[in-house]
């Protein structure tokens, strides 16, 4: 066996090989001895951590709920259940589940994986019963065929992989079936689950071992350049329930050498790599580092998130393009649709959230916090069930809903990033906390999301309340209560995160006394006896920064993100992306100061006290938008439920009129160089109440006209109105959408933008990055 690759031995590194016996014998020699890795921060278990519903991850959770829920066992077993030669009713779901379809099974140990974290986290009794059916299921599969397999298709699956012929990835799918085998063990305590994998793992052992022995150990290797997803990972963790030598040598061999080898001597080859199938190998190299101490496997964990942080990611914290990662420090040219698959935003907060629990160090939290909120929270459809991304575009003009794979269906699709997905907002309340044990208990609070926890270690009850982020207010409020167990409970420390985004200005107190606040990238620690009714307010300034993307050539020197403390704000637009150069010292700084917080109503738009290239909107208003959007003199222009339409105007500014009636002007804003357009908002000319009419200030006696029976995609027009009053007049619907609470505006070189996170948008048309002053 090589760690290094044949190109590495070639340049002279140390060359040691050793066969199979040798491998066992190592394993279990005095030198190859098991040692835990190190003094590891421990997670706090979902089952003690509750989401408030009303928070923007609770409702993210219900929503994921409400979709396993709706998913019906028979149809997720169907395929397993015919491999297996029992009846089938019912039939198959669609997508990557379907018959035909090699990855078939995958979902459903992502399912399983996911309702165990989500019953964890909700103690939902109808879920608890669906996932505990699909066990029994598939464990009345394994017992049909007796051997030990488990899948959704034949074992000639395998046959091809190990003759190195043409198949689709089917040690993936048997990674994320054991995982939620596992998952179902660790989370929900089924005993019957953690059966099935050992059986699993005895029969997938005994195949390796076969190649081995009738090949070579190096053919196995090269059979590993398939997708195999995290074996590694599940096996170390199985050796870790089961202490099974045999367990932690099958993960041994499920750890690719020629690419961990590359990152063992610190080479940053990543370009050309496929990158979901090699960060699971990162994760089960970060387990085998926590089993056995081995530090080289701490350095692999390590070097692989800074090279990825450094040369690879964008500002959501994501990584790849059209699945590959490219050359380091190159990414400007890849900004386009097929940006960061959903699956690696969910495997690299695993090496992250890892690497924090070793280190304590804070800019692994952070990095976490900024994938989750960009990466994570931004695949879902707002609160549509089932509906996600499998790639997060990043480009000019581009919307989640015109990707290659768009936005998916409940059920016709499962893709590998629904499989991810749906076990990331199963898990939201998984980082939120740590700890360290001892004589005085430590709590590490790293994510700010209003939750109630009950702390065991520490005998408190803590509740955590956040007020939603505004851009009227630039300020993160957090509440921390206690509530001890026990009459007189021991002392317990706490440390919040101050994160890297805040200023120096940060407050705290803690029963309305002021505390010192450590400067941005540390933690708050105190240490005390706490008592009923203490409170701890935290308020955290967030401002405006922006980043340049990871790219060196000095040509794309000017694209930049702009981001409000965690948050990518993307601005809405089809095709403009040149913002006007800020200020020189705020260009020197990186840093965009935001306007003042001005709460004008409906139709009035804030004006900035100073200069400024940013405008905050309004948070509680909702957008003005009549029932169509009034065109520029003399040009028609298509309803405002044409989704897309190049001609959507940029948000428009408006005078002090009424908040939804008449007297005063409403501006629209031209999509170009155009002139704008501005009319006077009058009673409906048809005398009807609740309607308006819209008279163009440059052209008096004109009005806006629409056809009797208006429909999406139709025109409108600037004419006379004598002829036909009902024409020029419109009834001020409810608005598509409101302002996002964040949101600003930003001054460019022929338009403004609007900016509002990235996470809050469905399918509009919108881009992730500008070009500032270039």
């Amino acid at each position: 066996m090589e760690l290094l690759s044949r190109k590495l031995m070639r340049r002279g590194g140390p060359r040691e090989e050793f066969d199979w016996a040798v491998l066992y014998r190592r394993i279990k020699s005095p030198h190859g001895q098991i040692s835990a890795g190190g003094d590891f921060l421990q997670e706090l278990s979902l089952h003690d951590v509750r989401l408030d519903p009303d928070s923007r991850h609770g409702e993210a959770q219900r929503t994921n709920l409400e979709y396993l829920l709706m998913l019906d066992v028979d149809q997720l077993v169907w395929s397993f259940r015919k491999q297996a030669g029992l009846q089938y009713p019912g039939k198959p779901y669609g997508g990557w589940e379907s018959p035909d379809i090699e990855l078939r099974g995958h979902f459903v140990g992502h399912y399983m994986s996911a309702s165990a974290k989500m019953w964890a986290s909700t103690h939902n009794d109808t879920l608890y019963q669906k996932m505990s059916a699909v066990v029994e299921a598939l464990n009345a599969c394994q017992k049909k065929m007796g051997t030990g397999y488990l899948s959704a298709f034949p074992t000639e699956l395998f046959d091809r992989f190990e003759a190195l012929r043409s198949v689709w990835a089917p040690y993936y799918t048997i990674h994320k079936i054991m995982a939620g085998l596992l998952d179902q063990y660790l989370y929900a305590g089924n005993n019957e689950a953690l059966q099935m994998v050992v059986w699993m793992a005895e029969y997938f052992g005994n195949r390796v071992e076969n190649v081995i022995k009738k090949y070579t150990i190096e053919r196995h290797w090269t059979s590993l350049n398939e997708e195999t997803g995290g074996m590694n990972d599940v096996l170390y963790n199985l050796y870790s329930i089961t202490g099974d030598q045999k367990h932690l040598k099958l993960a041994h061999l499920f750890d690719k050498p020629c690419f961990l080898g590359l990152l063992a001597v610190q080479s940053d080859s990543l370009s050309g790599f496929h990158a979901n199938t090699h960060i699971p190998i990162v994760i089960g190299a970060q387990r085998r580092y926590e089993i056995t101490g081995d530090p080289l496997y701490k350095d692999i964990g390590t070097y692989f998130m800074d090279i990825i942080n450094s040369s690879h990611s964008y500002a959501t914290g994501g990584t790849s393009f059209g699945e590959f990662w490219s050359d380091p420090k190159h990414l400007a040219e890849t900004l386009k649709t097929e940006n960061e698959e959903s699956c690696t935003t969910y495997n690299m907060l695993k090496v992250s959230r890892n690497l924090f629990r070793w280190t304590r160090e804070m800019s692994y939290v952070d990095y976490y916090e900024r994938a989750m909120t960009n990466g994570v929270l931004s695949i879902q459809r707002g609160t549509d069930p089932g509906i996600m991304i499998y790639m997060l575009p990043l480009g000019v003009g581009v919307s989640k809903a015109k990707s290659y794979h768009g936005w998916g269906t409940q059920f016709s699709s499962f893709w590998c990033c629904y499989g991810t997905g749906i076990e990331s907002f199963s898990k939201l309340g998984d980082s939120i906390y740590f700890e360290k044990g001892g004589s005085t208990p430590s709590l590490y609070i790293v994510q700010y999301v209003s939750n109630s926890l009950n702390w065991k270690s520490g005998g408190i009850r803590l509740g955590q309340k956040v007020e939603p982020l505004a851009s009227s207010e630039p300020y993160l409020r957090v509440t921390l209560t206690f509530s001890p167990v026990k009459a007189a409970a021991q002392s317990s420390e706490l440390n919040l995160r101050i994160p890297f985004w805040t200023r120096s200005d940060a407050k705290a107190a803690l029963n309305d006394e002021s505390l010192n606040v450590p400067l941005p990238g540390n933690f708050l620690s105190i240490t005390r006896k706490w008592s009923p009714g203490d409170k701890l307010i935290l308020q955290l300034p967030v401002g405006l920064r922006m980043e340049a993307i990871e790219d060196e050539r000095p040509e794309y020197a000017s694209v930049q993100a702009i981001l409000f403390g965690p948050y990518l704000l993307a601005g809405l637009s089809k095709t403009d992306w040149q913002l006007s150069p800020a200020a020189p010292s705020l260009r020197r700084t990186g840093s965009l100061p935001p306007s003042p917080a001005v709460a004008p109503p409906l139709w009035s738009s804030p004006t900035p006290t100073a200069p400024s290239p940013w405008r905050s909107y309004p948070a509680r208003d909702p957008m003005p938008r009549p029932r169509h959007f009034p065109p520029r003199p003399g040009e028609p222009l298509a309803g405002a439920g044409a989704a897309g339409d190049a001609r959507t105007p940029r948000p428009p500014r408006h005078g002090s009129g009424g908040a939804a009636g008449t007297g005063g002007v409403l501006t629209v804003a031209a999509a170009g160089a155009a002139a704008d357009s501005t009319f006077r908002v009058v009673a409906g000319l048809d005398g009807k109440n609740g309607t308006v009419s819209f008279e163009s200030l440059g052209r008096p006696g004109c009005y806006i006209l629409g056809a009797a029976a208006f429909s999406p995609g139709e025109s409108v027009r600037l004419g006379a109105a004598a002829a036909s009053p009902a024409a020029a007049s419109f009834s001020l619907n409810a608005p598509m959408r409101g302002y996002n609470p964040i949101s600003f505006v930003a001054k460019g070189a022929t338009r403004d933008f609007l900016l509002e996170p990235l996470m809050s948008l469905k399918d509009e048309s919108y881009t992730a990055y500008f070009s500032i002053g270039g």
